[in-house]
């Protein structure tokens, strides 16, 4: 069995993947860190959950000085995932004083200014805000050792590829280049060709890629039936933290409107929310001061959120590496998760392919009824009951218990409180604006899309916005 120490890691970075609580290094990590610490370029081909920023990030760091200047650069497709790198690199470079800043559209420019006048060693960016402080000068990559294209799939996908090239082209020759992708598209096939040498291939195969400690489970509904049936499924699972995903903007939005008149604590983050807004959901969900987030896929790449254990695919996702990005956000580090995907009739075929892609069979599962949702509703409350008397937050009350006992049997008494307690099932009328299903596209391969950036449906997706500059030099669309 490989472990971390089998890497021959200095000193200062041991203790740091010690503090983290890391022993045995992941399949991507096991391949990916000997190559990159022998100083040669490397294609990475894995998903969103295998631990790549582990890989990617231990060598970068062993490579890297204290006093140097900017010395590593990550560029990633999204604000939240250029934040998530730059905190894990962070823990990583703990130990030896290795900063990391991340730098994405949507912040003011200024404040990254200042923040950069710190001297990091190493810059997790979003593609479009990167070019702003290039051409402002405020960020030199003269002296960059390593850089690391992360997502690079998804990066092409919202339109950053001409970006990318111009970035790659202003960093010095002699350089380090890793590249991370979940799919190997003709056109980032041809950008490791211009801007790699000789680069080795590490591929974690498909049945590593998917999640194995995560139930998954469908169901068949009509458009109209889709959100009772989603309430209905809150109600039975009364899940600590959940996601739901839609497909659009708008979707989200309605979503988030009806949940709140039927009750439910949730906030919707997608991209057209301001970033201080988006990071505010974020920090509230993994607080739990709400318990459900809807989102559009935006928040399949990059959150890392502690806690998720429900997963609900409101709309189908349009190809298979969605579907393993989004469900990955349940069942980390260790813990199980239940994911459920809602199918209309005419989207079964799709639910096909991505079951023959993932090679994981989802099981069917029937909508609820109304007695179900009221089992469940009790089951939830008993539940809550148990939670109180078990943490004694219940003392001052007994008195008043006591008392009633002499007056009525506890069933009766018992009974009375659930009855009062339980929620009864809230069908307050809700519409949403219809989505049309998605048509089918069988796949040459694992997540073998388009690489055309629209929908083949003709539909506006938000995950094909190509800008995050929020304040750059350029007139850009937002990205998500």
């Amino acid at each position: 069995m490989t472990t971390f120490a089998d890497f021959g890691l200095s000193k200062e970075l041991e203790k740091s993947v010690l503090n983290m609580g890391f022993e045995e290094p992941t399949p991507i990590q096991a391949q990916s860190i000997p190559i990159a610490l022998n100083g040669r370029d490397m294609i990475g081909q894995a998903q969103t959950g295998t631990g790549k920023t582990t890989a990617f990030g231990v060598p970068l760091i062993e490579k890297i000085t204290v006093d140097g200047g900017i010395q590593g650069l990550v560029i990633a497709p999204t604000r939240e995932l250029a934040v998530q790198v730059a905190e894990e690199l962070n823990r990583i470079g703990q130990v030896k004083g290795i900063r990391t800043l991340p730098i994405y559209g949507g912040q003011d420019i200024n404040r990254q200014i200042r923040s950069l006048k710190k001297k990091p060693q190493i810059i997790a960016a979003t593609p479009g805000r990167l070019i702003d402080h290039i051409d402002r000068r405020t960020i030199r990559l003269n002296q960059i050792k390593m850089v690391v294209l992360d997502e690079a799939d998804e990066m092409l996908n919202m339109g950053f590829i001409e970006d990318i090239e111009r970035i790659l082209g202003d960093i010095p020759e002699g350089r380090q280049t890793l590249l991370f992708s979940a799919t190997m598209p003709k056109r980032i096939q041809s950008l490791a060709e211009r801007f790699m040498v000789e680069p080795e291939l590490v591929k974690v195969k498909a049945k590593e890629m998917t999640v194995t400690n995560i139930e998954q489970y469908y169901l068949e509904v009509h458009e109209k039936q889709k959100f009772d049936v989603l309430t209905s499924m809150l109600d039975i699972d009364s899940p600590d933290l959940a996601i739901v995903f839609g497909r659009t903007k708008k979707r989200v939005d309605e979503v988030v409107e009806g949940l709140i008149k039927r009750g439910y604590s949730a906030e919707g983050i997608h991209g057209d929310i301001p970033q201080a807004k988006r990071d505010q959901v974020i920090r509230r969900f993994k607080d739990q001061t709400i318990e459900i987030m809807v989102a559009t896929d935006v928040a399949a790449r990059g959150l890392d959120i502690s806690g998720v254990t429900h997963v609900y695919n409101f709309d189908i996702p349009q190809d298979p590496e969605s579907y393993v990005h989004r469900i990955g956000r349940t069942g980390r580090a260790g813990k199980k998760g239940l994911a459920y995907t809602f199918v209309t009739p005419r989207e079964i075929d799709h639910l096909r392919i991505i079951e023959q892609v993932t090679k994981k069979k989802m099981t069917k599962k029937k909508v609820p009824t109304f007695k179900e949702v009221i089992a469940g509703n009790q089951e939830a409350t008993i539940s809550k009951l148990m939670r109180v008397i078990e943490n004694g937050e219940n003392a001052e009350y007994k008195r008043a218990a006591e008392s009633m006992l002499e007056d009525m049997d506890s069933v009766s008494l018992l009974s009375a409180a659930l009855k009062l307690l339980t929620k009864e099932p809230d069908v307050t009328p809700v519409t949403l604006t219809a989505v049309a299903p998605l048509r089918n596209k069988k796949p040459k391969s694992f997540g073998g899309r388009s690489n055309n950036s629209r929908d083949r449906s003709g539909r506006s997706n938000d995950r094909n916005r190509r800008s995050d500059r929020g304040g750059g030099s350029r007139n850009r669309k937002k990205n998500q």
